[in-house]
């Protein structure tokens, strides 16, 4: 037989979710941003899940104001996200550390990151404590069209990441399982 054993504790390597996030807060007029790549959108509305728990500074905000701002930072911006992965806003503001742009959002106070392709503002519909599973309803999303960067990348879990590649079209197929608009 091919299939080998894999480590069960090493399971979600094999599903692990993408693109990876930055996620921003503003509680008390402090803005912060968090890394995240356990995400994922749960259905065709703009109804998302993340999870996270009291060990990250944005989860008190999360819990507080009930908002955030969900943006995609593309290849190019990487480095600078995994390094905000690997900081507390409790003790640097990681806008100025990693030269970022904050940009005010409409329908929350949490803002857009500027560099990033795309930004979704979302409120906090509810918080499952024991898996730690905040749900989230977009409210507004934005992107730069004229972002020449386009790629996103995902996590493994490893601290290796996959860069998105070649796109495959098979919308043909599905078009009868898309909502309208899609």
């Amino acid at each position: 037989m091919s299939m080998l054993e894999w480590p069960i504790e090493k399971a979600f390597m094999l599903i692990e979710p993408g693109p990876v996030v930055l996620v921003t807060t503003n509680e008390n007029e402090r803005n912060n941003i968090m890394t995240i790549s356990w995400h994922m959108v749960m259905d065709f509305t703009p109804t998302i899940a993340l999870t996270t728990g009291p060990w990250n500074y944005s989860f008190q905000a999360l819990i507080h104001t009930k908002e955030c701002v969900l943006s995609i930072p593309t290849v190019d911006l990487a480095e600078k996200t995994v390094g905000i992965g690997d900081c507390s806003g409790t003790e640097v503001d990681k806008f100025k550390k990693f030269e970022l742009t904050p940009l005010a959002a409409v329908d929350v106070k949490a803002p857009l990151i500027k560099e990033c392709l795309a930004c979704i503002e979302c409120r906090v519909m509810d918080y499952l404590e024991s898996p730690g599973l905040f749900i989230l309803k977009g409210t507004r999303a934005w992107i730069d069209k004229e972002r020449k960067e386009r790629r996103t990348f995902h996590a493994n879990g490893d601290g290796t990441f996959i860069v998105d590649g070649e796109t495959i079209n098979f919308r043909s197929l599905m078009e009868d399982k898309l909502p309208y608009g899609v």
